[in-house]
């Protein structure tokens, strides 16, 4: 097999570790057996030895063979038999909180995602994102190859608290950790806070990720109803005093999924509650930057004594650098430090950098006033084709980029989302967000990712069929 006449680089690359990817698949090559030598398999495929030192490191990192010091290369292992099921949408699945993350992460970009809990790229800062990494690139060695402190890159720290006292809490830089994102900052809590046994309360519906992240940590899990200003304040005291939870994972500011606003009534009450009980709540802020005008936050009500801030920038910003970050007293920030070096080690100071680069100079404060207004044309644009089909938004959110609504009578929303995968459509059905699965019949639709008139006529099919079957 020669290849000395294809283009050079990447191409030459890739046909040289897919020749020894086809042995091993063919059993040409056994499982331990040794590959060619660097030199003879170079004149084989008639490429250089540096091309083929760089396949076989491929081969290496992706776990098909092993090298062994002054003996050479040995295959590792047969690959997996091909599945059809892993070709193209996986329609069989079941419809769980794993099953909208799934489907966007791994979908091409040909697939829209009117289910998805984030913006499309086009409507991120590149050009700013750009100039940071440029920026970065020419610092000094150390930020690119030392580890970060646990607590994480001090000016990004003393910018976050800056903006959180704008919204009336009060957290010094020594009060912040920096995570690698929300969720990971709600696994590190999770793990510092209960014990597998324990129960934990979330709202009925909340975000998916929450009830996957929570079955990971073997907790009981228990959903109290949400209403447009909150939780139902009788249902948790009922549900508080029947099951004695350690812990309360909630929204205040643009409820994911349902887009209402905690009302400083019921947050005032409920903290009584949790103080009560002795109740630890985990406030997940991560879309408070979509809102026009800051909604009352439960950490600034109760200056972080019982109450534990958490945000990240993956949703307004960049998910491919991700720092988030987690506001608590000192005495849990110490525990969680010890943690972080237990479970992490250290912060990750390049994505910090790139953050605080954008941030420090005004050009977030822009882009997202920007994106405020962007969104609400979206809202409104959107609110008006789902009305077109007979779908109705719970609550009119006063900002962010969801939508809660009710699909038609006798359409469940896990079929229409099934059908719509098969037109590379991902949608949100109700029941991946409640922990009672009451929500058959609400979807979640993300308005920025709903441009394309695609994800309205593939509902409509999709609504339409699930309907007639459903009748």
């Amino acid at each position: 097999m020669d290849v000395s006449s294809m283009p050079s680089g990447e191409t030459q690359l890739e046909k040289t570790a897919m020749a020894i990817r086809q042995r091993i698949a063919g059993r040409a090559l056994l499982p331990g057996a040794k590959l060619p030598s660097i030199r003879g398999f170079a004149k084989t495929m008639g490429v250089s030895t540096s091309t083929v030192v760089e396949a076989y490191d491929r081969l290496v990192a992706e776990g098909m063979i092993q090298s062994r010091r002054g003996s050479g290369f040995y295959v590792m292992r047969n690959p997996q038999p091909l599945a059809l099921a892993e070709i193209g949408p996986r329609l069989d699945r079941a419809v769980d909180p794993f099953w909208v993350s799934r489907q966007s992460l791994e979908a091409g970009r040909e697939v829209l995602k009117p289910g998805c809990g984030w913006l499309p790229a086009s409507w991120m800062p590149e050009e700013e994102l750009r100039r940071s990494l440029r920026t970065l690139s020419r610092a000094d060695t150390a930020k690119l190859t030392d580890y970060g402190t646990p607590l994480g890159h001090a000016p990004l720290r003393q910018l976050l608290s800056m903006r959180l006292g704008e919204r009336g809490l009060l957290a010094p830089a020594e009060q912040i950790m920096l995570t690698e994102s929300g969720t990971q900052a709600i696994d590190m809590l999770c793990r510092l806070l209960v014990e597998p046994g324990d129960t934990v309360l979330v709202d009925d519906p909340c975000y998916f990720n929450f009830l996957a992240l929570l079955r990971a940590h073997r907790v009981r899990i228990v959903g109290v109803p949400y209403t447009p200003t909150g939780p139902d304040l009788e249902q948790f005291a009922a549900v508080v005093k029947e099951h004695r939870p350690r812990l309360y994972i909630t929204n205040s500011a643009i409820h994911n999924p349902t887009g209402a606003t905690l009302s400083p009534v019921t947050a005032h009450r409920l903290l009584k509650l949790a103080e009560e009980a002795g109740l630890t709540i985990i406030e997940d802020d991560i879309f408070g930057d979509f809102e026009p005008e800051p909604a009352p936050r439960l950490s600034a009500f109760d200056g972080l004594e019982r109450v534990i801030q958490i945000g990240s920038f993956s949703k307004t910003l960049t998910a491919a650098a991700r720092t988030g970050y987690i506001a608590a007293r000192p005495d849990w920030i110490e525990r969680l430090v010890d943690l972080k070096i237990a479970t992490t080690f250290a912060g990750n100071p390049v994505s910090a950098e790139i953050v605080h680069a954008v941030l420090k100079d005004g050009t977030y404060r822009r882009h997202i006033s920007g994106m405020r207004d962007r969104l609400v044309g979206a809202m409104g644009e959107v609110r008006i084709r789902l009305k077109a089909l007979g779908i109705v938004p719970w609550v009119e959110p006063r900002g962010g980029i969801f939508l809660w609504c009710l699909l038609p009578d006798g359409v469940d929303a896990a079929d229409v989302a099934r059908r719509a995968l098969v037109d590379d459509v991902v949608l949100a059905p109700g029941d991946v967000f409640s922990v009672s699965q009451s929500a058959g019949s609400f979807m979640r639709f993300n308005v920025a990712q709903c441009a394309d008139p695609r994800v309205f006529a593939v509902l409509s099919r999709a609504m339409d069929t699930a309907g007639a079957e459903g009748g």
